[in-house]
């Protein structure tokens, strides 16, 4: 059976003669808790799938750990791969060579950062073979002097697949008249999109016997291995593990340290827009405190009649309580679903929206991300379930204070 506090509490929820304008504020709370939760779940989740689409990106060209040797030389390379094999989390290993260098192409010059690499061991810690949109990877060989370019440079440089361009290393040479930087003719074999302005415009890729010889750098040595791990949020903590296990001097860097301000920038807005959106919540919320103490100003006769009949102040409380409470249990519910059903389908909204006004909200030639990304985390939406729930609670506590201390005798005066 019901309790009579919550069988009460219910029935005042109804509108009822005189009590008409109350159940609208109730209505228009319980709409300000559902637009807001649906409103924060969706933005939670857009800017989760930016945050993802972002990662997605960079890493497809670099990787989630780095071991490189001290001044950007290492002797022995294929013994540092194996020593970071052999942990459990490290799913493959590739060497690289990295150095600075400029293109020039048609009186066009521009700075770039050379990656030596072997083409059959990178497609296993990065994603180029996926991101290419001219010509293969595997068209590096060594001493044929291919080089491969972001799509972003070729444009800049006006130069398409297989078009010879020179790569100038800062190194210089002794010659007769002074010292001369180091050049080399290379011929475009590929032309790759990471859909990132930093790399698809700066960053070129060179078979490593090719960048040893370019740069002069002897037996074998190279800049440091490339990791990929099963998981890359454990980046932090493989690194910390290899630390003590790899033999050589090296330093080791991942991920989520060489990006971080890309990371941190989105993690600030998602935080900033959160608080915003959190807020039109805590307001909703609150409107139950006015909600409530016109329902107490309404029913004194009805608390001061129940007080007679031997009601106690406790169950007074309960009563206001259960009606703030099913104010915020159904707007929780309506906010989740609704948060839950934009947050999956912001795409297809966003493209009805866009045919219906003729507009474009990320057009393909000005943003690289040109649709709109989301990314739902089951805690953000029940952190958000919590929080809305628990402000909706907080909200009925003073009114059902005010409500228990009623005075029957003053209340019942003019009745």
């Amino acid at each position: 059976m019901l309790s009579y506090e919550l069988f009460i509490g219910l029935r005042y929820t109804r509108a009822k003669r005189r009590n008409h304008f109350i159940s609208f504020i109730s209505l228009i709370s319980l709409l300000g808790i559902t637009l807001g939760m649906t409103a924060l779940i969706t933005v939670m989740s857009v800017m989760n799938g930016f945050q993802k689409e972002v990662r997605t990106r960079i890493l497809g060209v670099t990787s989630h750990i780095q071991i490189s040797g001290v001044n950007e030389k290492l002797a022995d390379w294929q013994a540092v791969a194996d020593e970071a094999t052999k942990h459990s989390q490290v799913e493959a290993a590739a060497p690289y060579v990295s150095a600075q260098g400029m293109v020039s192409f048609d009186q066009v010059v521009r700075g770039v950062l050379v990656r030596g690499i072997l083409p059959n061991m990178e497609d296993k810690v990065a994603d180029f073979s996926q991101i290419m949109v001219s010509g293969k990877l595997k068209n590096l060989v060594a001493g044929e002097f291919g080089i491969v370019v972001g799509i972003e440079l070729a444009r800049i440089l006006g130069a398409s697949k297989g078009d010879k361009i020179i790569l100038i290393s800062p190194q210089g040479q002794m010659t007769p008249v002074g010292i001369l930087p180091r050049l080399k003719r290379f011929t475009i074999s590929g032309i790759f999109e990471a859909g990132h302005f930093e790399y698809d415009s700066s960053l070129v890729l060179i078979h490593i016997a090719d960048a040893q010889k370019l740069y002069r750098m002897k037996g074998g040595q190279v800049s440091g291995v490339r990791l990929k791990l099963h998981d890359l949020f454990q980046a932090p903590q493989v690194a910390r593990e290899l630390a003590p296990i790899i033999s050589s001097n090296t330093y080791i860097s991942n991920w989520t340290s060489q990006h971080a301000n890309y990371f941190r920038a989105i993690q600030i807005e998602k935080r900033m827009l959160s608080l915003i959106l959190a807020l039109i919540i805590a307001v909703a919320a609150f409107n139950i405190v006015s909600t409530l103490v016109m329902a107490v100003t309404d029913k004194q006769p009805d608390i001061a009649i129940l007080r007679t009949l031997g009601a106690s102040p406790r169950s007074i409380m309960k009563i206001f309580i259960v009606q703030g409470t099913l104010i915020g249990v159904f707007g929780t519910i309506l906010g989740v679903i609704g948060g839950v059903l934009l947050a999956y389908n912001v795409g297809s909204v966003i493209a009805i929206i866009e045919h219906l006004f003729a507009v474009q909200f990320l057009s393909r030639e000005v943003y690289y991300i040109s649709k709109i990304p989301s990314d739902p985390h089951f805690t953000d939406i029940a952190t958000v379930a919590i929080v809305s729930f628990t402000l909706t609670i907080l909200a009925t506590i003073y009114p059902s204070y005010w409500a228990s201390k009623v005075n029957p005798a003053e209340a019942l005066r003019y009745e």
